[in-house]
């Protein structure tokens, strides 16, 4: 291996520029191209995902890079999630019952722009926007791209290619094309859709209700949240059904019907929304989907990371943590690997994989949890023990939500299996009432972990005879 190597990163998104920074710190020589207009001088097109959840996973990707700092000068710290209900009510869940645990509401675009910044500042990373992939010469290294500026074509070759494209990826749908070796890809859609809205800053720049939670308004098949972002406003994020239902993007079609679902539904959300008719109509609806593929290497020459191997629908704000965490792993494998692409390309893949269609599970699993169990009192009370359990045995307990969410030292997927198995664990005991009030949180717990076990051995054995 040599230094001077050059690295094509194709998508200029969060998982790309972070990649660009941090594989150039390393030093090699990145071109990063991307699609879109450089976004550091262009106006963000409204109802596109303003702000995303960062938590430790990603801050673990950002520390690598040496950007850790200058981010949380963007965060918002959110300390749980706030659920309003029908009559206009709230309460906060917290996420841990650990003081320092909480994940952040942080501005997509302002996190992207301070990548980019830093990558441009590096001598041996050169920016290209306004280009668009056309396709991948997967034997040969090179991409063909239009630049929408001239309309003309060019060729840009390198010694490896990462495709970080996003859900839509053109590196993927090369390889997917690709006739000279097995390509696995699967797209799963939500029967729901999303659309952006927004709870505006007061006159004076404040905040118009409680900054330090992540809101939600669950409905069972429908649900809004509500993220803060530094300038006093929240991003407010429908997601409902296509169709079928009485309320659904099919029949929400004129003023006078939106203004009747949003009052019955989110009364206390229609208050703090001024332009909620109007951004309705104006803002776009966006898909919900999970992609899976695989291999995510091909001749050991081009890989896929981020959202264009593994997207996900964002219902536990991982996605982008998620991205992050790849470039960590990446890094790790090079680390031992280091002069050997395809070796490196093959053990990535082997180390991630399990890890990110564990994370897709989850993402659709909370989906159902945030819209129709949130605000049931079977699921508050154990969420009120779970938080009393890290509360008084932080070294002991973990929730499904803090491992996954908190605990970057363990896997997705182990995180799934020993948070599936506790979650069962606890909702079966407190149905069957033996979580006695005459026991003490000690007895509890230890209750817990028993069931806990057994339900993680009877597990392990199903997985075995697979």
């Amino acid at each position: 291996m040599t230094k001077n190597e050059n690295i094509l990163i194709i998508g200029a998104g969060l998982c790309g520029s972070l990649l660009a920074v941090r594989l150039a710190q390393r030093g090699y020589n990145i071109t990063l191209v991307e699609k879109r207009p450089d976004l550091r001088k262009v106006t963000q097109d409204a109802g596109r995902s303003i702000n995303l959840a960062l938590s430790d996973r990603g801050l673990r990707g950002l520390r690598l890079a040496g950007v850790e700092a200058e981010a949380k000068k963007l965060c918002i710290p959110m300390h749980g999630r706030m659920i309003h209900d029908r009559a206009g009510n709230s309460f906060l869940s917290k996420y841990s019952g650990r003081q320092d645990e909480y994940i952040n509401s942080i501005s997509r675009p302002g996190l992207n722009m301070l990548l980019l910044n830093t990558a441009e500042a590096l001598p041996n990373v050169e920016l290209i926007f306004n280009h668009g992939c056309k396709s991948v010469d997967l034997e040969e290294a090179s991409a063909t791209f239009k630049d929408y500026n001239s309309g003309t074509e060019k060729i840009l070759k390198a010694d490896i290619i990462l495709g970080t494209d996003g859900a839509g990826s053109a590196v993927r749908k090369s390889m997917f094309e690709h006739k000279k070796f097995l390509f696995s890809f699967s797209q799963q859609w939500l029967t729901h859709g999303y659309k952006e809205l927004e709870i505006p800053a007061d006159k004076n720049n404040g905040y118009r209700t409680d900054k330090g939670a992540l809101h939600i308004w669950p409905r069972g098949e429908d649900m809004l949240i509500a993220l803060p972002n530094l300038d006093g406003s929240f991003t407010v994020t429908l997601f409902l059904p296509y169709a079928n239902s009485d309320y659904c993007f099919d029949t929400l079609t004129t003023p006078e019907k939106v203004l009747e679902y949003f009052t019955r539904e989110f009364p206390d959300a229609v208050k703090l929304m001024p332009r909620l008719v109007d951004e309705f109509f104006e803002n776009p609806t966006g898909p919900l989907g999970t992609v899976k593929c695989s291999p995510w290497n091909c001749y050991g020459k081009t890989l896929l990371l981020g959202d264009a191997a593994h997207a996900i629908v964002p219902f536990y704000g991982q996605g982008m943590n998620a991205s992050f965490e790849d470039v960590v792993v990446f890094d790790e494998i090079l680390d031992r690997f280091e002069g050997d692409w395809k070796k490196v390309f093959t053990e990535y893949e082997k180390a991630r994989k399990k890890d990110t269609d564990a994370i897709a599970d989850l993402a659709v699993d909370n989906f159902h949890e945030m819209k129709e169990h949130t605000a049931s009192p079977l699921f508050q009370q154990k969420r009120k023990l779970e938080t009393a359990f890290e509360a008084e045995f932080p070294e002991e307990y973990y929730s499904k939500y803090s491992l996954v969410t908190f605990n970057e030292a363990i896997s997705y997927d182990e995180a799934m299996r020993k948070g599936r198995a506790q979650d069962k664990a606890i909702l079966n005991l407190l149905a069957d009432e033996r979580l006695l009030d005459s026991m003490t949180l000690r007895e509890k717990l230890s209750l817990v972990k028993k069931e806990t076990k057994e339900m993680l051995h009877d597990d392990a054995v199903v997985r075995n005879l697979k």
